[in-house]
């Protein structure tokens, strides 16, 4: 694993949050996927979220 240098005022954080486990499931069900394989699995894209026009900050220059 090699040195990631922080930029100058930028603190990077590594904050390990457990799995659940439904994701150690999916996990090893892409590796398990690749092994047999040598594809990476698709998975489904993400569904976008329903914005409300009304909410939208406007942006004043």
């Amino acid at each position: 694993m090699g040195y990631i240098k922080e930029p100058p005022g930028i603190d990077f954080e590594v904050d390990p949050t457990p799995l659940t486990n439904e994701d150690r499931k999916s996990i090893s069900e892409i590796i398990a996927y690749y092994k047999k394989t040598g594809r990476k699995m698709h998975l489904p894209k993400p569904t976008k979220r329903n914005s409300n026009p009304t909410t939208k900050k406007k942006v004043i220059a």
